[in-house]
């Protein structure tokens, strides 16, 4: 029988209320099929049954608050109702299990061990299958890329057991279940569809079931446990190192520098959860270098471990050198991945598609104007304090870029437009998606509503997802949607670039870095030479919609509002 938990909800949700199950004891439910309508303090929203089968137990009734994790309801296969009431049922299913032995063999050796049929029992039925979830509306399908996991290992409901790539967003996929993993039948690098079944989970462990093999001459049985017993044996070895690596590394002398700086009884003891989520990259790259991540101090947004943090970590101790020959003269840092080949992964191959497919299809060019973004320098500096204050989040330039681009594409639809076969949709909304540089690629997390928001709510979303997009916690629906998308490029000091629109969008704004320059100034006394904080501004557009003059319009309009600076009305706190 497999139990239904409350699902992780948010990262701040810890509790939902169920407000309707929309099944009832004793229906079919199918993987995926919705089971019942959960309410948080943030959200309303269907909870998908992770397995298929009877409905037999509600456990959590409607208007009942239950926490995340806690069991909702159990679902098996409608015969173990059946059998619950008579203890014998469950017994005779033992000697069913091998129909060719002798009725008389049998017969005593469940009479003189009972304990290893009873041990054997649940070691073979209550393997529970674990499904990949519906990851988004129009998401089919995933490649696991990484088992977090080994056959053997325990794991807790919601915690990380593989990590499975899409074409829209990479992601973990947690346990729904507590117990030991059994089984893994998708392999790494191989695909499956929405609802396959990924793995298995028991609650016994595998010593107990491989004992009664050993016991029991039944050939059937014995085949079965045997990959069981294999895997069980595999874990302790390949535990054996981690454990072991810490006392080995005062004496090796390529670990002894990470783990002789830290306090050596600390390596073992320390857990790994401590360090909070790793992308896949830092985690391969922590251990070509031989650097204990529990130890690792994250520098990235909300203590992400980033990989400047293991390269430091990996550096020698050696201080004082390390020192004079900085200031002797400094030597740029030589990526890992100098010299060496790697697998593309599945995002950068949707990438690379869809940017191909993008340039086939579409006649694309841009055009760029410069404005003079002095009067919001000051405005920004002299809110940029108690902005911080009030709302949790710097007042950089981009939410100045963003609010000036929304009101124009208001009055300039066709820049929000979307291509649809033959047809130009007109969106009522101005759906920001916003370009966020992460270790696995680009990504466009989107700002919805755009046009609706003000400052403060702009650069709280704006932070919020880019932060998310970073530490892998986006969904795949907040992937998707945008109408129009902003790409910061000056934020590593790019002055401008041509940005590459991707279908079935029609145009995309590149903000370069804002630099200090002498400018022409016009004034009521003539002209004069100023030191002018000064951006470019690049719109990248699809010809076959957007013509040139259209373009310099929305540009024209977004440089008049930024060159006026009048943004006080919408600060927004």
């Amino acid at each position: 029988m497999s139990e239904v938990v409350l699902p992780a909800l948010g990262e701040s949700v810890t509790e939902g209320t169920v407000t309707r199950w929309l099944k009832n004891v004793g229906d079919r439910v199918e993987v995926d099929e919705p089971l019942l309508e959960v309410s948080t303090d943030k959200v309303d929203t269907e909870v998908p049954s992770p397995f298929a089968g009877i409905l037999e137990e509600i456990l959590v009734q409607e208007d009942e608050t239950a926490e995340v994790g806690a069991v909702l309801a159990r679902i098996g296969d409608g015969t173990v109702a059946d059998a619950t009431p008579s203890q014998p049922a469950a017994q005779p299913a033992q000697p069913v299990s091998a129909p060719q032995e002798p009725a008389a063999t049998p017969a005593p050796q469940d009479a003189e061990t009972p304990a290893a049929a009873s041990v054997d029992s649940p070691a073979v039925a209550d393997g529970q299958d674990i499904v990949l979830p519906s990851l988004g509306e129009s998401i089919t399908e995933g490649t696991v890329t990484r088992w977090l996991k080994s056959v053997g290992d325990s794991v807790e409901v919601d915690e990380p057991l593989l990590e499975v790539s899409t074409d829209k967003v990479d992601t973990e996929v947690p346990s729904p279940i507590a117990g030991i993993l059994q089984e893994i039948l998708v392999q790494e690098d191989e695909t499956v569809e929405v609802g396959g079944v990924l793995a298995r989970i028991g609650s016994g462990s595998a010593s107990p079931v491989s004992e009664p093999v050993a016991a029991t001459p039944v050939a059937a049985p014995a085949a079965a446990p045997a990959p069981t017993e294999a895997p069980e044996a595999a874990p302790t070895p390949a535990e054996a190192p981690v454990s072991a690596e810490a006392p080995e590394a005062a004496p090796a002398p390529v670990a002894a520098p990470v783990v002789s700086k830290t306090n050596p009884p600390e390596a073992p003891t320390a857990p790994a959860p401590n360090s909070g989520y790793v992308t896949p990259i830092v985690r391969k790259l922590a251990s070509d270098h031989g650097v204990n991540l529990a130890n690792v101090t994250g520098t990235g947004v909300g203590g992400r471990i980033r990989k400047e943090d293991v390269l430091a970590a990996a550096k020698p101790q050696g201080q004082p050198v390390t020192a004079q020959a900085s200031v002797a003269a400094p030597v740029a840092e030589v990526s890992p991945l100098r010299g060496t080949s790697q697998k593309m992964s599945r995002l950068r191959k949707v990438i690379a598609a869809r940017a191909v497919e993008s340039m086939q299809s579409s006649a694309q060019l841009t055009t760029v104007v410069e404005v003079d973004v002095t009067r919001v320098a000051t405005l920004r500096q002299a809110h940029k304090d108690e902005f911080l204050k009030q709302t949790g989040t710097k007042l950089s330039f981009l939410p100045f870029f963003a609010l000036a681009a929304a009101e124009a594409l208001r009055t300039h639809p066709v820049i929000n437009a979307t291509v649809d076969g033959e047809n130009i949709v007109y969106p009522s909304t101005e759906n920001l998606s916003i370009a966020v540089d992460t270790e696995r690629g680009l990504l466009t997390p989107v700002v919805r509503e755009a046009g609706e928001k003000n400052l403060a709510q702009l650069s709280q979303d704006i932070a919020d997802l880019a932060a998310r997009t970073r530490d892998n916690k986006l969904t795949p629906d907040e992937l998707s949607g945008g109408t129009f998308t902003l790409t910061n490029t000056g934020s590593r000091g790019a002055l401008f670039d041509t940005p590459l629109v991707f279908l079935p969008q029609v145009a995309i704004l590149g903000t370069g870095a804002v630099v200090k320059k002498p400018l022409v100034v016009s004034g009521p006394d003539g002209d004069s030479i100023a030191v002018r904080s000064t951006v470019y501004l690049a719109l990248s557009y699809d010809h076959r919609i957007v013509d040139g003059a259209d373009a310099a319009r929305f540009l024209t309009q977004m440089k008049t509002r930024l060159e006026a600076g009048q943004f006080e009305a919408n600060l927004g706190y």
